[in-house]
């Protein structure tokens, strides 16, 4: 299906003055054709009939009148056949008998436009209207689907939500191609979020490839957040080409562990935070011991046997590395 754009702008305008011209010809003519004399004979029964017809009938002119604001769209079709779009802004008429097609007026996604307030379940009647109007929107809209749950390439439960931001571009491909474009496109987004978050650990694991080089490397749901994205983008957008839609961007809004794991997650983080800091506490402990020995050693501040090394050293690295502050035990009588 070929998208064609039809309409020339101000063709509205000069139908709707031609209406009334012809109205008000309509009247003139329709009071000269009356009987003026006591024999009841019409001056021109055929001018009488025509004016009664166009006073009758000529307000289904008015029908294929259509004003299209900045950034809409109307995918017109005659009798199911598809006879273009109007997409530029302006005031038209077109064939009154067209009708205008959007399958996914009524359609109510977690998007800009198309849901009501989470505090209020009553549509507006401005909402309303603008749900059941049959032209297309051509502006930049953002879905953002529900948090799904997906286990990651290591098999744990995470839960994450997409923000897409995207736009028709191709009005006939929208109304034709597929049954409902945004509920096309909302699978397409929750597919392309499943295939993608497999791949990749929460976090950075050992011995896990990404790219499919063979190689491991670092990529993660949260330190490669960019290039998940990226990727999420990519594929939506070869996905919903037939569907007329371009796909300009797309963002992780939500990342977590399922509840059912979090804790036990949450634990295992503090686990390696506690031995991280260990590891660097006990560092420096024995860089701080390997300095003050050297230090006395050079200054002959005291000469110390190997035992006394080995209980000087066993007290300093209590110090150091204890959770509480020492308490020393003062000796008030000699060291032997």
């Amino acid at each position: 299906m070929k998208e064609k754009i039809i309409g020339k702008k101000g063709s509205g305008a000069l139908m709707l003055l031609l209406y009334f011209a012809l109205t008000a010809l309509s009247v003139v003519a329709m009071i000269w054709a009356l009987p003026e004399n006591e024999n009841g004979e019409f001056n021109s029964v055929i001018v009488f009939i025509l004016s009664v017809l166009w006073l009758s009938l000529g307000w289904v002119v008015l029908l294929g009148l259509k004003v299209i604001k900045p950034s809409e769209a109307l995918v017109l079709t005659l009798f199911g056949r598809y006879v273009g779009t109007l997409k530029e802004d302006g005031f038209y008429w077109v064939n009154p008998f067209c009708v205008g097609v959007n399958p996914a007026a009524a359609t109510k996604l977690n998007q800009s436009r198309d849901v009501a307030p989470a505090s209020s379940q009553v549509l507006s009647a401005a909402t309303a209207q603008a749900l059941m109007s049959k032209k297309m929107s051509l502006k930049i809209m953002t879905l953002n689907n529900n948090v799904q749950k997906i286990n990651d390439c290591l098999g744990n439960p995470v839960e994450i939500g997409i923000a897409v931001t995207w736009r028709v571009v191709d009005t006939a491909k929208a109304a034709f191609n597929v049954d409902n474009y945004k509920e096309y496109l909302s699978l397409q987004c929750d597919a392309a979020l499943r295939n993608i978050v497999r791949i990749y650990p929460y976090d950075v694991a050992a011995n896990v490839d990404t790219t499919g080089d063979g190689i491991a490397d670092e990529g993660s749901l949260r330190g490669s957040s960019e290039l998940v994205a990226r990727q999420i983008r990519d594929e939506i957008a070869a996905k919903v080409v037939d569907a007329g839609i371009e796909i300009m961007e797309s963002r992780i809004t939500y990342l977590a562990y399922a509840p059912e794991i979090a804790a036990v997650m949450l634990q295992r983080q503090q686990a390696s935070a506690i031995i991280d800091a260990r590891k660097m506490i006990v560092d420096g402990a024995v860089g701080m011991v390997e300095m003050a020995l050297e230090r006395l050693s050079q200054n002959q501040t005291v000469v110390l046997d190997e035992e006394r090394k080995a209980a000087m050293v066993s007290n300093l690295l209590v110090v150091l590395c204890g959770n509480h502050d020492a308490q020393p035990v003062v000796n008030s009588g000699t060291l032997y």
